[in-house]
């Protein structure tokens, strides 16, 4: 029996990599899980209330695209949140932002670049996982850019050779960043979007932690893209209520596109995708309506930086992000101070190389040195475990 080849570079998924690192190893004090991006904070209780409500339209089949209340309510939430005026039919309801971002290059990456090289997908490292099954899927090459602190921990795309760039048909840009929490600035959207242009591929934001963040709210790609008058086909932007509105186990999100790229996008959901329940549409056309349980739960997020930069405080290098839920801590090998650490005080988080792949072979990746902590338990607990962490690794 023959099996693809594709996917046979990958390591194993992040979580499976750290469960094997830590599981033979009793925990040295009360355990708290700072692993994974779990959003812990309430959610609204008339959730719960408007799926029961609609429960009987679980029995229908749901508009493949959205329907078109949601697809109504996005546009107005875009229109609020980045001063955009994206129509209904740019936009498409997902079952959450990782079916977005794997179907997206999907649907949108040739099987062959302009010049008939294989196409590259350019990745930010470290990164979200799918942004290169998804491109490995439909055979193109995904070319990791280091993401580090010289580069404000965000990918220099335009650093590339040309010959790189000319092949280029999708670069992912993630902000805020996970896992480094970097936020891509006016100047920075502006300068991809030139790129974009000078070698013709599109970008896709991943922008699902908008909407968590210190101060003043994250420029979006597709607001830039808008100002500078950048063609509509080069932005593709994809949000979530996982983050947004601590609801990730509802899976539900959007993506939105220029009318092109939309129509490939939704040519291929109707083939393949699994459109969103009736009653998971329904609530979701409210959360997107309701800012107040997002601004209460931004609240306890930015409680959480001051706690981050109390316990950190004259720590070289450790401080709580401009955006993001995620610490992104740096020590001397990520897997030793993840073992120490769990052994030790019983506190779980992620070594940075599980999220990043080696640039260069046995040259390391760019999250060998650090830690992720996903800034997820409640403030007091949180604090506690901080505390811990700091006391076992940086003293």
């Amino acid at each position: 029996m023959v099996f693809p080849e594709r996917f046979s570079n990958l390591p194993d998924y992040a979580f499976p990599r750290l469960r094997s690192l830590l599981d033979a190893h009793e925990p040295g004090g009360e355990v708290l899980h700072l692993s994974i991006g779990q959003p812990a904070h309430p959610f609204p209780d008339w959730v719960a209330e408007g799926i029961a409500a609609t429960a009987q339209e679980f029995r229908l089949y749901p508009p493949n695209d959205g329907a078109p209340e949601l697809l109504a309510a996005i546009s107005s939430w875009l229109s609020r949140r980045y001063g955009v005026q994206v129509p209904v039919d740019r936009i498409m309801a997902l079952n959450g932002s990782r079916e977005g971002l794997f179907n997206t290059v999907l649907a949108l990456c040739p099987e062959t670049a302009r010049n008939g090289d294989r196409p590259a997908v350019l990745v930010p490292n470290p990164f979200y996982q799918v942004y290169a099954v998804g491109a490995l899927t439909i055979g193109a090459e995904p070319v990791y850019v280091s993401a580090t602190e010289d580069s404000g921990f965000l990918p220099d795309y335009a650093a590339l050779p040309s010959d790189v760039l000319d092949r280029t048909e999708v670069a992912f840009v993630c902000s805020p960043g996970n896992p480094q929490g970097a936020v891509a600035t006016r100047d920075y959207w502006a300068q991809l979007l030139t790129l974009a242009e000078h070698h013709d591929f599109r970008i896709i934001a991943d922008e699902c932690y908008s909407e968590i963040y210190r101060h003043d709210p994250p420029v979006g790609l597709m607001q830039v893209a808008e100002d500078v008058g950048a063609d509509p086909e080069r932005a593709i932007i994809i949000h979530s209520l996982s983050k947004r509105s601590n609801l990730a186990g509802l899976r539900s999100g959007f993506v939105a596109a220029g009318p092109e790229s939309m129509r490939h996008i939704r040519r291929l959901r109707a083939y393949s995708g699994a459109p969103v329940p009736l009653p998971i549409q329904r609530v979701s056309e409210r959360l997107w309506g309701d800012e107040d349980h997002v601004e209460a739960s931004r609240k306890l997020y930015q409680a959480k930086y001051d706690v981050a930069d109390a316990v950190f405080a004259g720590v070289d290098g450790c401080a709580a992000p401009e955006g993001g839920f995620f610490l992104w801590l740096p020590v001397d090998d990520g897997e030793a101070a993840t073992t120490k650490l769990w052994r030790e005080t019983g506190v779980r988080v992620l070594p940075g190389a599980y999220l990043a792949r080696e640039t260069t072979p046995g040259g390391g990746t760019p999250g060998d040195g650090y830690i992720r902590v996903a800034m997820v338990a409640p403030k007091e607990e949180l604090q506690h475990g901080l505390t811990r962490l700091r006391d076992c690794l940086y003293t």
